[in-house]
């Protein structure tokens, strides 16, 4: 069957991205095309410079998200990346049966780097390949872009973070065996060992939640090196409210809701004690 694509690398799949795939299916539904995202499994940037920004999303999240919108196809990029812009749009549209390609705003490809949209018109009318211009996302006047969700990331700015994402921000890891600090003091947590690729929220303390065994918990989560105690490593700690089971070894999804203060050295574990009771009472 014919089809209408969009393409793309779609880190974190956030609303500006959920824009562009309604246009692509209300274009398909208007044409009698077959929707499709072609995306691909390493970041451009990083086989072009060898150099990447962490991720909004592991691959395997997303394909989950890009799944909800339409057919995906995945590319290697290093087996595409020296082609034009005409030989991609040969690719796209005698081999993949691309009749429409549907470009974001403010996309661009191909090796030869075409400057503007309308040269893109051009090069699609020799292929035999009609290409439209998405409209952009805007939020407060801003486009939603990736970039601005990490910036925002970066800030601790997690409400925000999840608004221009349209779900809430998270973190999946396998549960590690950590200094056995928050059992002393009452508040046992479960040290999780994140993908090394997905962007970290700021140093501080989160609320958050969680589920397990199908029960939705309250958490509190911590980022950084715990200065109360001294660790040289940076990690991952979450206290799962009413949880008492074994985590060690498990998966577990952290998901992320707001931000509550930055992480802070206390002159005693007492202190500490003391702090995360009113952190508590926020959940």
């Amino acid at each position: 069957m014919p089809k209408i694509a969009t393409i793309g690398f779609f880190d974190g799949v956030h609303r500006g991205h959920r824009f562009l795939f309604a246009q692509l299916n209300e274009l398909a539904h208007e044409r009698g095309l077959q929707p499709i995202i072609f995306t691909f499994r390493q970041h451009p940037r990083q086989v072009l410079t060898g150099e990447c920004p962490p991720m909004l999303s592991t691959l395997a999240e997303r394909e989950e998200l890009l799944k909800t919108h339409a057919e995906v196809k995945l590319l290697d990029f290093t087996l595409v990346q020296h082609l034009t812009a005409e030989e991609f749009m040969h690719f796209l549209h005698k081999q993949e049966e691309v009749e429409v390609l549907l470009m974001g705003y403010d996309h661009r490809f191909g090796s030869d780097c075409l400057k503007g949209f309308s040269e893109y018109e051009k090069v699609a009318r020799r292929v035999g390949l009609c290409v439209e211009r998405a409209h952009e996302c805007l939020v407060e006047a801003l486009p939603v872009s990736s970039t601005r969700i990490r910036r925002l990331l970066d800030e601790a700015q997690i409400r925000q973070v999840n608004r221009l994402l349209g779900y809430e921000y998270s973190l999946t890891g396998i549960v590690e065996h950590g200094n056995g600090i928050g059992n002393q003091i009452g508040f046992p947590t479960a040290n999780i060992q994140v993908d090394t690729t997905k962007h970290l929220p700021a140093s501080g303390v989160y609320t958050a939640h969680t589920q397990i065994d199908n029960v939705v918990y309250s958490a509190l989560v911590n980022i950084g090196h715990n200065p109360t105690v001294g660790n040289k490593q940076l990690s991952v700690e979450a206290h799962i409210v009413g949880y008492n089971g074994n985590l060690y070894g498990q998966q577990l999804t952290i998901y992320f809701c707001d931000f509550l203060r930055p992480e802070q050295k206390f002159a005693s574990l007492a202190d500490l004690q003391q702090q995360i009771e009113k952190d508590m009472q926020s959940l």
